[in-house]
């Protein structure tokens, strides 16, 4: 798995663990962090995409 997305996945977990302590805590403002979220999960979601076309490329100019 690349870096980047090892970082995302962070990202995603740890706005989701910060949204939810907020929310318990009564804080609204706490949803600020499910955009941010989402967004690192586009991130994640892109970069192992990548990674998965570029094994697969990696493997037909192997065989042909």
């Amino acid at each position: 798995m690349p870096r980047t997305s090892l970082f995302a996945l962070l990202v995603v977990v740890l706005a989701l663990v910060a949204a939810v302590v907020s929310m318990v805590e009564g804080f609204w403002i706490g949803l600020i962090w499910l955009p941010l979220a989402g967004v690192a999960s586009n991130v994640l979601w892109m970069n192992r995409r990548r990674a998965k076309l570029a094994e697969a490329a990696a493997a037909s100019a192997e065989q042909g």
